[in-house]
């Protein structure tokens, strides 16, 4: 009997996961140096301990919901300036000045409302250390990403005609969350990996607003395009390889979600061993930032990571960037980041000549929770030049050290 075209699709998925295997390889070997000197009862302990006492990720704002074109609710959380409740990192009203010295010394920031948007397979709380240092200081908007924490699965990615997410639909998202939680007055743009994408088809989309309300905007590890040639940090062949099946193997592990997340426990040590290889470039990473970091990408859903997935291979705004050139901008990486490497953020630098372009050392694609000061420092200087008028967007080019 002929094999049926569901068994090749499963067997192609097969092929698949014993590629990505062997590229993930070097993540894989320490993993098993730890199996081999902690038990499984050990780590598990561990883990619980650092999900327990962790503070990562409890800093809640005044929620909102905004509804997409599609209908999609998207979820938002408000940080008022003053508005401090002392709870979490960052929430004691007694510090406020401290760090209003700390961040800004004795220059002001501008008066506007920072909207931050996160990446891929993340949600609003991996801004945490930011926003802990921004609290009570600058009004702040921190919102969820279709399919991504608090806010609804993608209505046009349910259901059997579902359609793969766009960059252009996340950018149409953004403005719905900037109708709803900030409707008037100036923004600075905060977007990290996909969350900068989506806020250059904000851009794109929205010209017309953004020349009229937008007084700057920071990329954070993130790319214009051309992200079909990355490498991870792994051999081109097998990563070309991979990347033709992946589509294909995504959707159908999609459609098997329960199966795809049980396996997903039950290899939960390689999982944190290659979250942390993709997250971060430092060897002394706080473990239960590291910890932190796993939570939100193994809390995404197979299928939300699949309906993703297509859009980052056709992404491409570079043409985009310039109606930004006038504007202060951010553009900053971490040296060592293997998702969207730092030549990446040197391109987009290198289309807007006045950009802050901050490469930040021993950094990787997760920077604003490896590097926190380095990456809200330079916020503040963003949020100061926001405010100072057109001869303030004279930028500093530092590549070395932040």
């Amino acid at each position: 009997m002929g094999e049926s075209s569901s068994g090749g699709t499963w067997r192609r998925a097969g092929f698949a996961g014993a590629a990505i295997g062997v590229l993930a390889a070097g993540a894989a070997a320490g993993v098993a140096v730890e199996r081999l000197t902690v038990g499984r009862s050990v780590r598990r302990k561990a883990r619980l301990a650092l999900d327990s006492t962790g503070p990562y990720g409890g800093l809640r704002g005044t929620p909102g919901r905004a509804l997409a074109d599609d209908g999609t609710v998207l979820y938002y959380e408000v940080d008022e300036v003053d508005e401090i409740d002392g709870g979490g990192e960052g929430g004691d009203g007694a510090e406020a000045p401290a760090r209003l010295r700390r961040l800004f010394g004795r220059r002001e920031p501008a008066p506007v409302t920072v909207v931050f948007s996160h990446g891929y397979c993340l949600n609003q709380d991996s801004w945490h250390f930011q926003r802990a240092a921004l609290r009570g200081l600058v009004r702040t908007v921190h919102w969820d990403q279709r399919s991504h924490g608090r806010s609804g699965q993608g209505v046009t990615q349910a259901g059997p005609g579902a359609v793969p997410v766009s960059i252009d639909r996340l950018g149409r998202d953004l403005k719905a969350v900037v109708d709803a939680a900030a409707p008037d007055g100036p923004l600075v743009l905060v977007g990290h990996s996909m969350g900068g994408m989506t806020v250059m088809a904000f851009a794109e989309q929205y010209p017309e607003l953004t020349r009229e309300r937008v007084a700057g905007v920071a990329f954070v590890g993130t790319s214009a395009g051309k992200l079909h040639e990355v490498t991870y940090g792994l051999p081109v062949l097998g990563v070309n390889a991979v990347r033709r099946v992946l589509p294909g193997v995504l959707r159908t592990l999609g459609a098997q979600a329960e199966l795809v997340e049980r396996g997903r426990r039950a290899t939960a040590d390689l999982f944190a061993g290659l979250v942390k290889k993709y997250s971060f470039a430092s060897k002394d990473v706080d473990p239960a930032v590291a910890r932190f970091a796993e939570r939100m990408i193994e809390s995404t859903p197979i299928d939300v990571v699949a309906a993703f997935y297509p859009a980052f291979a056709e992404h491409d705004k570079s043409a985009s960037l310039p109606a930004l050139r006038d504007l202060p901008v951010l553009a900053l990486a971490g040296d060592r980041d293997l998702v969207t490497p730092s030549s990446h953020t040197e391109a987009i630098a290198a289309l807007l000549p006045d950009a802050e372009l901050v490469i930040v050392p021993d950094g990787g694609h997760l920077v604003m929770l490896e590097h926190p000061e380095a990456v809200t420092d330079r916020l503040a200087d963003l949020l100061v030049r926001a405010g100072a008028g057109p001869e303030a967007t004279t930028a500093r080019t530092e590549p070395g050290k932040s």
